[in-house]
């Protein structure tokens, strides 16, 4: 018998947020709660920026990536990112996915080439549409009223300057449904110290 897809693991690559922005992030939503309305909000300990979704793979495959990818991000330094608005996927009156936006990073995208790369040599086809990094905060509108483009701005209300945050590492994350946390950390790679931490 065909194992439901529900019960399939499925796997992805991902920049992973630091805990201590992921309790600001944890704050802010609970505020953003009592005005925007959807149906599903992530656990704030599942935030992530999302490299390069696998789905379903045997392990051989998926092992096969994590080697390509440990090769690729060797010396490779941690990110400086930052937090500024928010934005959302699907129609402008009844969005399918909320989410935070990161200001642009050259070292963020070189990075998800970087991952890209090695999961399409591993022989994962992967989305080609275009790398948009953002961290998802909530799914499928459920508004009374259609959704208000105006409710963006709320993020500069509960966060006036950027929320500035170090990523340190890549992590392969497997997807459990029937959990929270729903997404465990299987294997990291870490990035090195960034040697222009300290500069202006």
């Amino acid at each position: 018998m065909k194992k439901p897809m529900e019960h399939q693991t499925h796997f992805f690559f991902a920049v992973r947020i630091p805990a201590e922005t992921k309790l600001i992030m944890k704050d802010h939503c609970e505020k953003l709660k009592e005005t925007i309305s959807f149906s599903r909000w992530v656990y704030y300990q599942d935030l992530h920026i999302t490299l390069a979704f696998l789905g379903f793979a045997p392990s051989e495959k998926h092992n096969d990536a994590e080697k390509k990818v440990k090769e690729v991000l060797n010396h490779t330094e941690s990110l400086k990112l930052q937090i500024n608005k928010l934005g959302f996927f699907g129609r402008a009156d009844s969005p399918r996915i909320f989410w935070a936006d990161t200001m642009e990073s050259d070292q963020l995208q070189i990075v998800r080439k970087k991952v890209f790369s090695a999961c399409e040599s591993a022989g994962f086809q992967l989305e080609t549409r275009p790398f948009r990094p953002h961290i998802t905060l909530a799914r499928k509108w459920i508004g009374e009223k259609p959704f208000e483009t105006q409710l963006l701005d709320r993020w500069l209300e509960l966060q006036p300057e950027p929320l500035a945050f170090e990523a340190t590492d890549v992590v392969l994350y497997q997807t459990h449904l029937t959990k929270t946390p729903k997404y465990e950390a299987k294997t990291v790679f870490p990035f090195i110290h960034n040697k222009n931490e300290n500069s202006s």
